[in-house]
């Protein structure tokens, strides 16, 4: 087989075509970027093309803001995150104690300028590159980042006509972002709304029909109607609805840590109907492990979900975060590089 672009290999490995070889795909923590860019002796923004990523999100511009103490990041939606952790922790929730949903000032999803950045990337890498929209925090993640955690789930439970009055406000502006980055030209779909816990699902999967799994579907739909790839991101125990999520149009699961969901099982479960992208565990081996177990999980994730050699693509199962030495990266590169 001649040899594939990236976005070429990215697009055929997750609807379970043949591939020259498998897509590979490494994303990290500012912190972690920067430590990775002294070791390969280049610019941050470099990193992206030195380390093979096939995929590239593309986002609305940063809006952020800070509080004066400097303590919390506001993003587009007004959700504050601590500034001191790595990764996300949403200390500031602008819809607690709010109960009219009409009183808020809610983002400008048609401000002209919101997407001028993404349009610059995909101008840039469009055409070598499988670039998608990033809907992190797409729907439940969103929704109690606002409310605050607590408060949203005895929202769901207590009060469904704000839960519904809530939900379907995000689900709307987000449809609204979807299009607008269809008409940029993206080339599928990424979500991320975490679901689980490393044991179970956060609430029954009763609740999750009711209220997510509908609205959900809405925001695939833009894209199963152009026959792209929907990639979503869903941490933890979601054993329970991934036959749901593969109902609504799921083509590709991120990141099937392997210490959540059995990889044996989910090949066999799901072979041919769902394509998987991460499988490497930023949880133990990566932060953990020699390089030596590193490179052995790494080949044990190809061997397990990809027999085939297609329908995955090979990364980290999370971002990578400063507590992975940067030996292991090397180490799981080196596997990369031989396949």
């Amino acid at each position: 087989m001649s040899e594939m672009s990236l976005k070429e290999r990215m697009i055929a490995a997750v609807k379970h075509q043949p591939v020259d070889r498998l897509p590979t795909q490494i994303n990290y923590t500012e912190d972690m970027g920067e430590i990775m860019a002294a070791y390969f002796g280049v610019l941050v923004d470099e990193l992206p093309i030195v380390l093979g990523n096939h995929m590239i999100r593309v986002d609305i511009n940063d809006r952020k803001s800070f509080s004066e103490d400097g303590k919390y990041k506001f993003d587009w939606w007004g959700v504050g995150f601590d500034t001191k952790e790595e990764g996300y922790f949403a200390a500031v929730n602008p819809l607690a104690g709010v109960t009219d949903l009409d009183s808020y000032a809610w983002p400008d999803v048609d401000d002209p300028d919101l997407l001028s950045n993404a349009e610059a990337a995909i101008k840039k890498y469009g055409d070598t590159h499988f670039i998608t929209p990033n809907f992190g925090f797409v729907l439940f993640e969103r929704a109690w980042t606002m409310r605050g955690f607590e408060q949203f789930f005895m929202d769901m439970s207590l009060d469904p006509d704000y839960t519904n009055a809530l939900l379907d406000r995000i689900t709307e502006l987000q449809l609204k972002l979807i299009h607008r980055f269809l008409d940029l030209g993206v080339h599928g779909g990424y979500f991320g709304d975490d679901y689980g816990a490393q044991k179970n699902l956060l609430f029954s999967p009763k609740m999750w029909r009711k209220y997510i799994k509908p609205r959900l579907a809405r925001l695939f739909e833009p894209f199963i109607e152009r026959d792209m790839p929907i990639l979503m991101h869903s941490d933890g125990q979601i054993q329970k609805i991934l036959p749901d999520l593969v109902e609504i149009g799921l083509t590709t699961l991120n990141p099937v840590q392997p210490e959540v969901l059995d990889h044996d099982w989910l090949y066999s479960e799901f072979k041919g109907k769902l394509a998987f992208y991460g499988g490497i565990s930023t949880q133990t081996v990566l932060p953990n492990g020699t390089p030596d177990e590193v490179k052995v999980a790494t080949r044990q994730c190809i061997d397990v979900l990809a027999p085939e050699k297609t329908g995955l693509v090979i990364a980290p199962s999370h971002r990578m975060m400063s507590d992975i030495p940067i030996e292991n990266v090397a180490a799981m590169l080196d596997v990369f590089k031989t396949l």
